[in-house]
């Protein structure tokens, strides 16, 4: 038996099954050096979030970053088996007197644990000692294991991240894409159900801590873009957020108990998870120029409001509040941040529009080549005294 292969594959062993059940089965964060995980993520992310950036595209853009995190999973599942059968073909290494028979090299053992660890099973060596069989069906149990639990990940993953963007469809009608809480605030007054602003805001209390228990628990969620172009739930947040401040600072004769309220859990939520990431962006992100425009508006739409001069210092001091942690989430997971004062919400996808323009393209050209063949046809039957006929 050979003591630094034993050990070095039981560390293998228990990096894996540790990382497989803090990220799977652990509903909150566990911070650690020795996280497969984690570093994966950290490094895989920033070179393909480049790589997307660096797309002129937009369509091309949002499908490169859109399968990031599915393929992240994959990923993992993959990292986890490789690692689980190395683990187990250097124990087996350490074993190789109790196998029949005796591998010659670590990478016959390598091949044994992979067949254990995927229940392959072909019968070619066979655990003969006592000790080696124990690792043997302790390997086909930890892959099954790992699978299995990968499996029940993914179907969590996608539950929460549907549940996540019921609200945010929603919002894409009354705010815009990307959503302005001006837009919201003005098609609430234009459709005359300002009274229903306070049931919009404990809708999105309840979504903030929904989302921040489940984002916590599973930080990969938050790589998992909007399937709606030019929408995503930190821009979201962002233009709730600053409708809710908006209704507390600025705004009289609607209620301002629940908007407080929402502010203070949305607040909450941007603060613990850009602490989670580890990123720092203060500011409220507002010039008093913009606050003035977004007043009038306001004003405009048939709102009773503040004085501006009451109403500023108080917004500005609520927005910085959270507005730069929603920044720096939107900038670090390439989403589209919240906007603040739009001329005209758009209810549209830019990502449509391109697929629109170059299906448009690719009409006009169907158009002209067949212009042209109908015209060659022409000219060929006028040679032979027949009529062309039309495409």
């Amino acid at each position: 038996m050979e003591p630094l292969a034993f050990v070095a594959g039981a560390f293998c062993i228990a990096l894996v099954l540790l990382d497989v059940f803090e990220t799977v089965v652990v509903p909150r964060p566990t911070p650690g050096h020795f996280r497969i995980a984690r570093h994966l993520t950290a490094l895989s992310w920033r070179g393909w979030r480049l790589m997307g950036r660096r797309l002129d595209n937009g369509l091309t853009r949002e499908r490169i970053l859109g399968i990031y995190a599915p393929a992240l999973v994959i990923a993992l599942l993959i990292c986890w088996l490789i690692v689980l059968v190395l683990g187990y073909g250097l124990v087996l290494y350490a074993l190789r007197g109790e196998l029949r028979p005796a591998p010659a090299d670590l990478g016959t053992t390598i091949y044994f644990a992979g067949t254990s660890v995927l229940t392959l099973g072909f019968g070619d060596v066979l655990a003969t000692g006592p000790l080696a069989r124990i690792v043997v069906l302790t390997s086909a149990a930890n892959g099954l294991g790992v699978v299995a639990l990968v499996i029940t990940y993914l179907f969590s993953l996608f539950g929460s991240f549907q549940r996540r963007e019921i609200l945010i469809v929603t919002l894409q009608a009354r705010a815009g894409a990307p959503p302005s809480a001006i837009v919201l605030l003005e098609t609430y007054a234009e459709l005359g159900i300002t009274a229903e602003l306070p049931a919009l805001f404990a809708d999105w209390e309840r979504w903030s801590a929904e989302v921040l228990d489940s984002h916590v628990a599973y930080p990969i969620l938050g790589y998992f873009r909007s399937s709606h172009d030019n929408m995503s739930w930190v821009s979201s947040l962002g233009a709730v957020l600053d409708a809710a401040t908006l209704v507390t600072t600025t705004i009289r004769g609607v209620s301002r108990a629940q908007a407080e309220l929402t502010r203070r859990v949305g607040g909450h939520f941007a603060e613990d998870i850009s602490n989670f990431i580890g990123l720092r962006h203060e500011g409220s992100g507002v010039t008093p120029a913009d606050f003035a425009e977004a007043h009038h508006r306001l004003a405009s739409a048939g709102y009773e409001l503040e004085p501006i001069d009451v109403a500023w210092p108080a917004f500005e001091q609520a927005r910085a509040a959270y507005s730069g942690r929603l920044d720096a989430l939107a900038e670090y997971w390439a989403v589209p941040a919240a906007r603040w004062v739009e001329e005209h919400a758009s209810t549209g996808s830019v990502v449509h529009e391109i697929a629109a323009a170059a299906h448009h393209h690719d009409h006009d050209h169907d158009h002209d080549e067949a212009g042209r063949i109908g015209t060659e046809t022409d000219v060929e039957a006028e040679a032979e005294g027949t009529p062309g006929t039309p495409l």
